[in-house]
């Protein structure tokens, strides 16, 4: 029998280019260590290539009981929100926007952003432009 080695790294590249399917409801509810210093809000993670065999990509879900926080901070990959139900606000440099069921948010690179969920709560996806959600450098501003 002749056996065949595959380099990790090769077998990797070739795992990412396969579909993969993740399911909201079977993916862990995680949340910060320290919510004064990050917020209260928690999240699931559905693709993060140290979890998944994807790459190039983080997807998740943010998750606010009503009132929760995601605390104003900063990170250098840019981000995109997409509002799945409730509502609340996400300020960006300053500015308040809506976040809703339908409403996609892009927040540049390094801009300062937080948001504070509506009495009903929010739920949105975010992605992030990397293989791992440990690449993305969350600085958070003095509160």
């Amino acid at each position: 029998m002749n056996e065949q080695i595959i380099e990790p790294e090769v077998l990797a590249t070739l795992m990412a280019a396969l579909p993969v399917v993740a399911n909201s409801d079977h993916a862990p509810l995680e949340g910060a260590e320290d919510p004064s210093v990050f917020g209260t809000v928690k999240w699931r993670t559905l693709f993060c290539s140290d979890r998944t065999a994807t790459s190039g990509m983080v997807m998740g879900i943010a998750e606010f009981g009503p009132g929760d926080t995601l605390l104003p901070h900063r990170h250098g990959p840019a981000e995109i929100y997409f509002g799945l139900s409730g509502q609340g606000t996400v300020t960006i440099d300053g500015t308040p926007h809506l976040m809703a069921p339908g409403v996609a948010l892009y927040i540049p690179a390094e801009a300062e952003h937080g948001t504070v969920a509506g009495p009903d709560g929010l739920r949105f996806l975010y992605v992030f432009p990397r293989d791992k959600f440990s690449e993305v450098d969350y600085r958070f501003s003095a509160v």
